[in-house]
């Protein structure tokens, strides 16, 4: 088959045997794919640093009809990370981005609308110097876009709204509960933090401020919305707890 050109970003590399990596990548086009980097493990090599962690490039490969991997041709850099990359704390948001991309979405569905997303939140998490809002940005728009986000002024179990008082939410619960009917162990989200996601809805993220988006209430806001990704993919992100203790 020709080969076919896209845009894409580096989600993931394994090695794979002697000298070659393994490759998850999202096409502009065709979303999440899987590809092999022959030779990419070798002290030279034509690939250099496009295949870092959430590098956006100019990706050429070719798929075979019988095979799941495609053949990665060549890699131009279009768009690289490296302060972030060099920072654990950054890294490590990077990776969160990473990581959810890898659990959320099927392979070979176009997915533009989380392809811009994911671009715009690295390029911030890179200017800022700061993963908080940007990662906290990205995730709000993951459950948004996923279809997860429930309803922020009322309780999933008994519909009474929240008014003022705080609602609760868990991993193990697709929304969020009120005071009443809450269980033990669930972390708390201020009616602060929950007006947070007009916002994010309103105001585009290189424009956010913290003054609009307070690391507290940012943080509420980001752990309601990781709980709903952990519910609704039944995995534990792992990076959840690396960037608690960053």
């Amino acid at each position: 088959m020709p080969a076919q050109d896209t845009e894409a970003i580096i989600l993931k590399t394994f090695p794979l045997g002697e000298s070659d990596r393994l490759v998850s990548f999202l096409s502009r086009s065709s979303g999440r794919m899987r590809g092999v980097a022959a030779g990419a493990r070798k002290l030279k090599n034509r690939y250099g640093s496009t295949m870092e962690l959430l590098a956006h490039v100019q990706m050429e490969y070719i798929e075979r009809e019988t095979r799941d991997l495609v053949r990665i041709q060549q890699c131009d850099l279009l768009d690289s990370f490296h302060a972030a990359q060099s920072d654990y704390s950054l890294a490590t948001g990077l990776a969160m981005v990473s990581e959810i991309v890898e659990i959320l979405l099927p392979e070979r569905e176009p997915a533009e609308a989380m392809f811009r997303l994911v671009l715009l939140s690295a390029r911030e998490i890179e200017r800022r110097k700061d993963w908080r809002i940007p990662a906290s940005y990205f995730v709000f728009w993951a459950v948004k876009l996923a279809g997860w986000l429930p309803p922020l002024d009322r309780c999933g179990k008994c519909a009474a709204k929240f008014g003022s008082e705080d609602a609760y939410h868990a991993s193990w619960s697709p929304g969020l509960l009120c005071r009443d009917c809450r269980h033990p162990g669930m972390r708390a989200i201020s009616l602060a933090a929950r007006e947070l996601a007009p916002v994010f809805t309103r105001v585009g993220l290189e424009k956010l401020t913290e003054a609009e988006a307070p690391g507290g209430l940012v943080g509420e806001l980001r752990n309601a919305c990781l709980d709903w990704i952990e519910h609704h993919t039944e995995r534990r992100l792992i990076t959840r707890e690396l960037l608690e203790t960053a």
